[in-house]
Parts: structure tokens; sequence; C-alpha cells
């Protein structure tokens, strides 16, 4: 017995259980295969600090809708799934946690701590593999990846000796970025930039010999305890006779040169600028190019060292930066404060500023890698979509700096590196050595530092494959094919998997790079915990259903534009699902148990042509879409098509053919059954789970729907001349029924219809759907009429004219208007006279009088339209 669809759709009935049969099933497994063409998605792999929010969801659907079309197309379509082990994150919520417990990571070392973190993993990289298969991924789950999984660090650890045998891979004392909450230095691209108000402080800082002083400004006078010299451009003729002369440091009383370097702007400001190389990117430079001492004056928490003991030291930057101002008055050395704005960098994990500093960390060598990087998107082997994308893709390859690649943190990949306490060099290894490589000595130890996250993420299209190793599934699946991610991320993950992939493979690691907008709210604003109008994706799912949600996040979505979400939309595609399963249920039930899988039959009506000829072109439009990555477009148009084309208008117009039976019916049975079969499989990217359900209910030759093949356009089902003579059926009766629910004419009464047009057959052929559709009660066609007292409906190929008085009863429809005629002259009477009154107009409020004029406004307005009626009724 064929299986029956419930009467109500209800999501929470079936979602679950077809997920399992898909597992069961092994439909979401791919394996290397000659015969097929591969294409392969890896997941962006969302991290183990939480659960998943909905720009996760939205990420997720475009990589599922992608996957599944191509799957259903014939290739072997590999989604790989896994979870970042998100090092400055992770170990961030695990010390919060301990600290609620009153306990601090040092007191329980190292061994103690991972054993939690790995806890951590276990319980939240577990919730979000379950939240991903609520969501319907179609994820291949025995390729399954972790960060930090064995397979992944080995690359790791190999990436970073190959790497530091070539030279890229250097330790050194570098200004870098230090984040002073996190404990931990962090690259460029972890920095992120707010304009905010400030100051400029400008100070005088005497000259040693007496002979005058220099003036400059700063906006971190706490900085100046580290000062070294104060350098002028070597142009600027005021200042060039100073060049080798010392001047004498603010408070601290140390004498510093006064050098010459084209960094400095002449005409910024005095053209004098206080250098600072410990805690300044550009000042650290300069430092380089005069041999400058390195002060560095702050401790990893952002106080004030020991060495300033007495007034400064053990105070914050903040507590020391004003007191400094007060002292720097206090002396005579301030000149003025000067309010400005200007970007401040801040962590991107816990958002407090951040210090450049000094520091002894490791560092990527990155101009030999990022060129051949470049090289593979103007060269063509990878593209951007959209195509504005890289640019910023360029920006920041063509701008970038050495990567600082250490962190100062116990999760995540320990830097493979051993320092030998005899000898004091440094032995890499991917394995670890029992022996110092230089002396032989044992007496080594590993660094304590762990690799920055993105290190082992730029290696994900290749590692989560196998590399190093040639295994099959790398020979086969890599290059992998599309990457979908957010604009937010294309120098943190996405460039550095490219150089990664050009240098380690010779290959770069994808051939498109799909970029999507961020989810805002349905005010346009981006969604915050500060805001309180995050959405929950998994409340949405518990109410809606995941296929609402799916078609919500993919309906209006465009490559690299931001999108609304909002509780009207997530309602429309519920009542969508509901529409397409109401459909579903009709035309199951009026189906014989043993109706064969779905074909055509031989002969065709006209509107069997027309809706197998729209739905023909559906196809093309929506494959076309969908190769182009225009999934918001394609989504409509399966929308449009189902709602108005199938729903609305063929099954209205099959109704009356299977009610009389006999051949005709059968007909009709199988072309709505074989639209209804292609419909089901456009739509099951984007919505699985319904198109699943039903397509179990439906006769058809595959076990599943996703095994059943991807429809393709046919030549065959092309009838563009029975199209248009239909559709301009169509049009009419959609125009017909505009126009009477506009008079208020309910369906239950009948009007005769005349229709005039240059291809009257045309109508007349499609007298029965007009009767029925149209409430007419009888209809004529010819070349032209003449009919009095008539409404009249216009199309592009008609024009319908219905006796008034078959509509309404045109003397109750005159008494109405003549008593809203005398209610609207009423109201004009009354506002007219307010607003001549002078009084009211000069002492009223300007946005009261502004309220009458417009009241007045439409009174008349309303009263034009009433007189336009009586005088439609007079004929």
């Amino acid at each position: 017995m064929r299986k029956q669809l419930d009467k109500t759709y209800d999501p929470k009935q079936f979602e679950d259980r077809i997920y399992q049969m898909w597992l069961d099933g092994g439909y979401f497994h791919a394996k290397p295969d000659a015969g097929k063409k591969p294409y392969t998605i890896v997941m962006p792999p969302p991290n183990i600090t939480g659960q998943l929010h909905l720009g996760h969801a939205m990420d997720c659907t475009l990589q599922d809708t992608l996957i599944r079309f191509r799957r259903m197309q014939g290739y072997e379509a590999l989604w790989l799934p896994g979870t970042d082990h998100a090092s400055i994150a992770t170990e961030a919520k695990i010390v919060a946690a301990m600290r609620e417990e009153g306990i601090d990571k040092k007191d329980i070392g190292r061994e103690a701590f991972l054993e939690r973190a790995w806890a951590w993993k276990k319980k939240y990289g577990g919730r979000i593999v379950e939240q991903l298969k609520k969501m319907g991924s179609s994820c291949d789950w025995e390729r399954e990846r972790f960060t930090l999984d064995e397979g992944c660090s080995r690359a790791v650890r190999v990436v970073f000796k190959n790497l530091y045998d070539q030279g890229l891979i250097y330790r050194g004392e570098r200004i870098i970025n230090w984040c002073p909450v996190c404990g931990t230095s962090i690259s460029d691209a972890e920095v992120e930039y707010e304009e905010k108000g400030g100051h400029f402080w400008h100070l005088r800082y005497p000259l040693s010999d007496g002979s005058g002083y220099l003036e400059l400004a700063t906006t971190r006078p706490e900085t100046l305890l580290g000062d070294t010299a104060v350098a002028v451009h070597p142009d600027d003729e005021r200042y060039c006779h100073l060049v080798g002369k010392t001047v004498t440091l603010p408070l601290v009383g140390r004498e510093i040169p006064v050098v010459a370097d084209s960094y400095v702007e002449m005409d910024f400001g005095t053209g004098v600028v206080k250098i600072t190389p410990a805690h300044d990117p550009n000042d650290f430079e300069v430092g380089l190019r005069h041999n400058l001492p390195v002060i560095n004056v702050m401790n990893e928490d952002a106080t004030i060292g020991a060495q300033y003991d007495g007034k400064y030291a053990g105070m914050s930057r903040y507590e020391a930066r004003a007191a400094i101002v007060a002292d720097l008055e206090a002396q005579g050395f301030l000149v003025k404060t000067e309010d400005i704005k200007h970007n401040v960098g801040s962590c991107y994990r816990c958002h407090h500023e951040v210090e450049p500093r000094v520091s002894q960390q490791w560092f990527v060598r990155m101009q030999p890698l990022a060129e051949p990087a470049i090289e593979a998107v103007r060269g063509g082997e990878t593209r951007f979509v959209p195509e504005r994308f890289a640019k910023t893709y360029y920006n920041w390859m063509e701008n970038i700096r050495d990567w600082c690649i250490s962190r100062q943190l116990w999760w995540g990949h320990r830097i493979p590196a051993w320092y030998c306490e005899d000898c004091g060099k440094i032995t890499v290894g991917v394995e670890a050595p029992s022996a110092c490589a230089h002396c032989g000595s044992a007496r080594i130890h590993q660094d304590e530092d762990t690799l920055d996250t993105w290190f082992s993420s730029a290696l994900w299209p290749f590692s989560t494959l196998g590399w190093p190793d040639k295994t099959p599934e790398l020979d086969f699946f890599y290059p992998t094919s599309t990457l979908v991610t957010g604009y937010d991320i294309i120098f943190f993950w996405v460039a550095r998997m490219i150089f990664s992939g050009v240098e380690h493979t010779g290959k770069a690691p994808f051939d498109t790079v799909l970029i999507h907008g961020l989810i805002r709210d349905e005010q346009g604003r981006k969604m915050s915990k500060s805001l309180g109008n995050g959405v929950d994706p998994f409340e949405v799912i518990e109410q809606y259903g995941a296929d609402a949600l799916r078609l919500t996040l993919c309906t209006g979505n465009s490559p690299g534009n931001d999108m609304r979400f909002s509780g009207d939309k997530i309602k429309a595609s519920r009542n969508f699902a509901n529409k397409l399963w109401n459909a579903s249920r009709y035309i199951l039930m009026n189906l014989p148990e043993d109706f064969p899988a779905p074909s055509l039959p031989d002969k065709l009506e006209t509107e069997d042509k027309w809706v197998l000829s729209r739905y023909n072109t559906l196809v093309k439009e929506c494959t076309d879409n969908l190769e182009r990555f225009e999934l918001g477009v394609a989504v409509q148009k399966l929308y449009d098509f189902i709602w108005d084309i199938f729903c609305d208008w063929y099954i209205e117009l099959t109704k009356a053919r299977i009610a009389a039976g006999g051949e005709s019916a059968g007909s009709a049975q199988r072309v709505l059954t074989y639209v209804m079969s292609g419909i089901l499989r456009l739509l099951h990217p984007f919505m699985p789970f319904i198109t699943e359900e039903i397509w179990q209910a439906l006769p058809n030759d595959c076990a599943s729907i996703m095994a059943a093949p991807w429809p393709v356009y046919s030549g065959k089902l092309a009838f563009p001349e029975e199209e248009a003579r239909f559709e301009r059926v169509v049009d009419l009766i959609s125009a017909i029924r505009a126009r009477r629910s506009e008079m208020g004419v309910p369906p239950s009464r009948k009007a005769k219809v005349y229709i005039a047009s240059s291809q009257p057959g045309v109508f007349q052929s499609g007298e029965a759907f007009i009767l029925r559709l149209a409430s007419a009660s009888a209809v004529e066609a010819g070349e032209s009429f003449e009919v009095p007292n008539a409404v009249q409906v216009v199309t592009a190929d008609a024009r319908a004219f219905i006796p008034l008085g078959d509509l309404i009863d045109v003397e109750k429809e005159r008494a109405r208007l003549l008593s809203e005629k005398e209610a609207c002259e009423s109201d004009i009477a009354f506002f007219g006279k307010k607003l001549e009154n002078p009084q009211f107009v000069q002492r009223a409020p300007e946005k009261v009088v502004q309220a009458e004029r417009e009241k007045l406004q439409r009174a008349q307005d309303r009263l034009e339209k009433i007189l336009e009626s009586l005088s439609a009724l007079e004929g």
C-alpha cells in the first residue's frame, strides 16, 4: 500500500525520521569513482565554543543546497564536515568556566588543563554536529575531521618543518599585537579597528644643550617612558640642523637622539614624532634603521613594568596615562590637549584594546608565499563570486606583513620546536626528537607556545583529505570545487588557504570562492547580544521546521550581499511548505493505488502543454541560476511556479477533468504527477525534508529523492505557441478576478463576459476555464463589442466587457454612493471652513494645521472617486 501523507503538515513528525533514513542508506557518503566527476566542498569548520547561530545556519544551507544539486546531477559530491579547536576562543571559555570554580589554569598545569579542553570539545563539538544534522546537512559524516585530530596535527607539523627548513618560518624579536586580556599575541588580521574619541597631547621635549625644545604630539603618553629617539624628515629645513643632537626625555631625564627618517610626514603636525620602538610598529622599523635601543615599558597584562618603581610601576596603561599627563602638565611639558577621532585596534575575540609590543615570537615570512597566491587568483585558477571581493583579497595580499603564528596559550597545536639547554640551538621536527639535532644532547625542551588557530585552518582543504600522504581521496577530490564563506574572513582564512594550497600542493585549494553577506534583522541592524535581536535557528526549527528556515535563508539571498531576517519571512516560508503539502495530498488522494511512476500521456490538452512548457523553462532557468550561484533567484522562480502556476492554476484547471473521469482524467493525473515529481527534485536542495516525505508517497522509481536524477530541459516539452495562447486566457481570467475583487463582487455572483480580441478563437477554446474560474455565466468572444453600462477589463490581448447589472444591484449601489458623497461633502465643508479661519491657521501648531490640510485633500480625492463611480453607473 502506498504511503499516505498526514492531513496536516507537521515537520516534527518526519524530519528526524527522514534524516536517519538518509544516514542508514549511506546517501551522504562519497568515494573516489573514476567514472564520475568530483564535486567537493569542505565545510568552514565551526568553532567548538558553544552552539551554531543564524550565520552558521545560512552558511550550512547554501553549502547543502549546492552539494545536493550536484549530487543529483550525477557528480560524486563530497561535503566534508568538521570543527575547529578555535584556540583563543575556546581557551577563554574554559578559563572563564574555571574562574567560576575559583581555579586558575596555572594552578592545575598544562596537562590537567588540556584534559578539561578535550572534555569541552567532546561536549560542544558533539552538540554542533547534532545541530548541523538538524539543519538537514548532507555531510559525509564518515569523513568528519577536527583541526586537532591526529591527521590534521601531523599535517601541521609537516608544514611547519617544511617552511622552517626553507627559511620561511623564523623566530625573532619583532613588534606584535598583544592582547593583555587573552594574554597572547594575535595576528594583524585578528585586530578589529573602530573609530573612537581620543586626544592628541602636545608636548615639549627640551634640547639637552638648553638651546630650546621640540614640540610633538602623541595619543599614548604612557609610552613616553620607552622613547629612545625623536625623528624629523631629512628634508625638513626647520630641523635639519638639530639632527645628531639630543633631547632630554620629560619625567625620565634620559637623553635620546634626534634622528632623520623619511617615515616622518613634514606637513603633519609639527613634523616631529617621538620614537618608541617597543610599542609602535612603525617606530620599531625606524628603530631598526637607526639601531635604537628597544625599551619595553609594560608587563604582559599592560601594567607598567617594575623598572619604573615608585610612581608608575604596577599602574594599568590607562592609570599611567592619566598620571603621566598630570605630571607633564605640572612640570610644564604639556602644551595643550586636542580632542580627536582616531582608529583604535581591539582583539577580535575579547574586544579589549590591543597593545603593540616587542616580543620574541615565531613568524611566517609572507612575501614569497603571497606572490604565487596572488597569481593563482589573477590567472583565473581561483575566482571570487562576486568578483569585486577579489580586490579585498589583492589589497590584503599585496600589503601583507610577516605573520606572527605563535600564541601564548595551551589549547592548540604546540609548536614543534625544541631548545637545547647545552648548545642553545633549535631542533624542529615532525615527531618529537630524543636529542638535539646539532649537538646530540638529550637536555632539550619543547617550546611552550601554540600555533595560531588559522595556521591549521589554512591547511583544511588538503589536510582533511589525507595530505601529506598521497591518498586516493586527495587525488580524486582535491583541488576542491567551491568554498562558501562570509566576506568577513577573506583575509583571516581564505587568503591563507590559497597560499598554503599553492605552496604545499602546487594547486589552489578550490576553483570558486562564493562569498555571502551577513544576516541582519528586519531593520537592517547587525544581530548582537547587546541589541537583543539575535535569533536562535533551532528555536525557529522547533516552531516552523528546518525546511522553512532553509527556504527563508535562501530567499532573497544574493552573493556578497547582506540579507534581512524577519518573523514574517519565516511564516511565509512555512505557509509555502503548507501549500505544497496540501497540493500533494490533493494529487495523491485522486490517484488509484496502482498508479505508475510519472510519465507523460500521448495526448496532451492545451493546459497540459502550457504547464509542461512553463515547467520545462523553469528547469532550464533554475539549473542555470544554480550553476551561476544565484540561489536566491533560483528559489524565487521555484516558489512562484509552485504557488502560482502549479497550485493556483494547473491544479484548478484539472479538477473538472479528474471529477469527470475517463481518459482525460488519467492524462491530467499523469501530467500532475510528472510535474510534481520534477518540482520536488528542483526544490529538494533547498527544502530536503518535505520533498523527501512527499516523494516517498508519490509513485516513483527511486528509493530516495536524493538518488533521483536532476531534471533536464527537453526540446520535446517546449510548446511555445500553445503556451502563449493559453497564457492569454490565464491573463484575462486573472484580470477579471482582480477587477471583481476590487468591486467586492463574490465568486458566487455569475456575470456574462464579452471578449473582444483580434484572436477570438483563443478565448473560445478557453471558454470552459473562463466560465469556471472567472465566475462567468456565459462567454461570448468576437473581434469587437459594444456593451453599454459595462465594466471593462483590459489585457495585452483582449478587452472584456461585463454588464454592470450582472455584477451589482445598480440601484442599491447608487444609493450607497450618494450617501457616501453626502458624507464626503460634509467633511470637505468642515475642514475647508476650519482652514479658512486665520486664527486657527496662525495659532495652531504647524503639524496640526498640516494634518487638517491632509484630511481635506483625502476627502477631496475620495469625492472625485465617488463621482467617477456614479458616472459609471449612469453608463
